[in-house]
């Protein structure tokens, strides 16, 4: 497990999602979009919250060797980080799992709802509203993080 620095933490848990990258039966990579419900960055440990059961709970049964990558396109910064997953036993999502994934959803949909005013757009379609509940968790041990900025922007320090 690798010690995850307070600005990748900090980073990744200001994103809506990331998207995990897992391997298929075939040996291609499956993206999918996930939500970050809690970090333990002395651990090296990310945990999200899979609200379907499909590829890629299978996959990481299969081959647990998964990327979680998130990138910010307006400040021109990103990570990308490897590790081994789990997909967690279904009893173990406690309640402040399940809160921390409410209050996520929320976030998300305050923001577009903001941004939406601000733009002065008016939708009635808010995705989040009606994504089904948590599924299961799956539970990452990092072991290599890759900055994903260009060197010459990189804060000393960065890795890559």
């Amino acid at each position: 497990m690798k010690h995850i620095p307070a600005q990748t933490a900090d980073f990744l848990q200001l994103q809506g999602f990331v998207i995990i990258s897992s391997i298929d039966e075939q040996g291609f990579p499956h993206n999918s979009c996930k939500g970050i419900v809690k970090i333990d960055k002395h651990a090296g440990e990310i945990y999200l919250i899979d609200v379907y059961h499909g590829l890629t709970c299978q996959n990481i049964k299969r081959q647990p060797k998964i990327s979680i990558c998130a990138v910010d396109e307006h400040k021109f910064i990103g990570y990308c980080l490897k590790g081994k997953a789990r997909v967690m036993p279904d009893d173990n999502i406690s309640q402040d799992i399940i809160k921390s994934w409410e209050d996520n959803i929320t976030s998300r949909i305050a923001k577009r709802l903001l941004k939406n005013l601000a733009e002065e757009k008016s939708r009635s379609h808010h995705p989040e509203a009606i994504l089904p509940g948590p599924r299961h968790l799956i539970s990452v041990n990092v072991e290599e993080i890759v900055d994903l900025a260009p060197f010459n922007l990189r804060k000393e320090g960065s890795h890559g």
